[in-house]
C-alpha cells in the first residue's frame, strides 16, 4: 500500500492494491490513513467471504475460515478513509463500478477508494462487453469567479505583508512555477508551506519561508493571507492571524468534508482548482485593476529609492576628506 501511495503521488497515476478479505483490509492500517491524508489516488480491492454455503452457486463456501471472516459490513473498515467505498454485487457492470471508483480517486480531492466482492460474484460467467473508457475521466474543478479573482489580486497587490499558506498544491507540478511568477510579480509576497509532502515552491527563492506546521511569525504579521490547498494552515492555540488581516481560502475541499472539526475564519472561501486560480490572479495583476495598483506602488518605491540614494550621496559628499571637519561632523550628528 505504501509503495502504491508513493508511486501515485509521484506520477499522478492511480495504483491498485489487492488484499485478502476483512483481515487484509485491516492490515492496511496506517498506510491507508497516509494515502487519504496525502491525497493519493489508490484503488483497493478485497475479496469477501462467500454468501452461500450449500453449493447454490459457483464459489460457495468450502473452508472453515469463510464463516470467521464474514463480517457485517466489510467496506466500513476503511470507508471513512476513502473517497468511495462499495461492494461489487454482479459482474455484468463491473467495469462501470471500477471506473466509478477511479473517478472518485482521481477527482479532487484525490484519495484512496475501496471495492470488495464475494467469490460467487467473481466466479460468475458474464457476457464479454466493452465500454468507452474516454467517458470516465475525472471531474475537473473550475477556477474562481472573475470578481473574486480580481478582488484577491487587488488585496494582495495592496498588502504590505501578503502571505500564501499552502500544503499540497504542489501535487500539480505546474504550481511551483505559477507561484514563483506570482512572487516575482508581488515583491512583498512570501510563501509558507505547512505540509512538506509536495514541493509547492522552490526553497532557493527569496519569497520562500520554509516548512512550518502550525505556527510561524509570518502568519501573525501578514495583513493579507491566501490559503491555497491546505489542510492545516495554522493551529489557533499556538498561532493566530492578525484579527484585521484579510483571509481568502482556495481549496479543492474548503469544507474538509471528512474532518468533523475544521474551520478558518476567512473573508471568503472557494471550491476551485489551485493552478487555475493562481493563473486568474496573475492575469489580473498583469492587465486588471490590480496592475494599476502595482504600477503605483512600484513608482512610489522607485521614488523612495531615488530619494534615499540622494540622501546617501549627500552624506557621502559631507564625508569627503576635503570637507570633513569637526564643524561639519557636529552638524551632521
Amino acid at each position: 500500500m505504501s509503495m502504491a501511495d508513493g508511486y501515485a503521488r509521484l506520477t499522478g497515476k492511480p495504483q491498485c492494491v489487492i488484499v485478502h478479505v476483512d483481515v487484509g483490509t485491516q492490515a492496511l492500517g496506517v498506510a491507508v490513513h497516509n494515502a487519504s491524508s496525502g491525497h493519493a489516488p489508490v484503488l483497493i480491492f478485497a475479496g469477501m467471504s462467500p454468501f452461500t454455503q450449500e453449493g447454490e452457486m459457483r464459489g460457495s463456501r468450502t473452508e472453515f475460515i469463510h464463516w470467521l471472516q464474514d463480517v457485517p459490513d466489510q467496506k466500513a473498515i476503511l470507508g471513512q478513509y476513502c473517497r468511495y467505498a462499495a461492494e461489487i454485487k454482479t459482474g455484468v457492470n463491473i467495469k462501470q463500478m471500477v471506473n466509478r471508483a477511479l473517478q472518485f480517486s482521481r477527482s479532487a480531492p484525490q484519495g484512496p477508494v475501496y471495492l470488495c466482492a464475494a467469490r460467487e460474484v467473481m466466479e460468475a460467467d458474464i457476457k464479454p462487453y466493452s465500454i468507452k473508457q474516454e467517458l470516465w475521466d475525472p471531474v475537473l474543478l473550475g477556477g474562481l469567479p472573475s470578481r473574486a479573482a480580481s478582488h484577491i489580486a487587488q488585496s494582495l497587490a495592496n498588502a504590505k505583508s501578503p502571505l500564501i499558506v499552502t500544503g499540497y498544491s504542489g501535487r500539480n507540478h505546474s504550481i511551483p512555477d505559477a507561484l514563483v511568477e506570482l512572487a516575482d510579480t508581488i515583491k512583498a509576497l512570501h510563501i509558507l508551506d505547512t505540509a512538506g509532502s509536495d514541493m509547492c515552491f522552490p526553497g532557493n527563492h527569496p519569497a520562500w519561508l520554509g516548512v512550518r506546521q502550525g505556527a510561524d511569525d509570518s502568519i501573525t504579521e501578514a495583513d493579507v493571507i491566501l490559503v491555497l490547498d491546505c489542510d492545516v494552515p495554522w493551529i489557533q492555540t499556538r498561532c493566530k492571524p492578525n484579527p484585521n488581516a484579510e483571509i481568502y481560502h482556495i481549496d479543492a475541499d474548503p469544507l474538509k468534508r471528512r474532518m468533523p472539526l475544521f474551520y478558518i475564519q476567512s473573508d471568503a472561501r472557494y471550491l476551485a482548482d489551485g493552478l487555475t486560480s493562481v493563473w486568474q490572479i496573475l492575469e489580473d495583476l498583469k492587465r486588471g485593476e490590480s496592475a494599476k495598483i502595482l504600477a503605483m506602488k512600484n513608482q512610489t518605491e522607485a521614488e523612495e529609492s531615488r530619494h534615499n540614494l540622494t540622501l546617501l550621496e549627500s552624506n557621502v559628499s559631507l564625508a569627503r576628506p576635503s570637507r570633513f571637519q569637526m564643524g561639519v561632523l557636529a552638524q551632521a550628528i
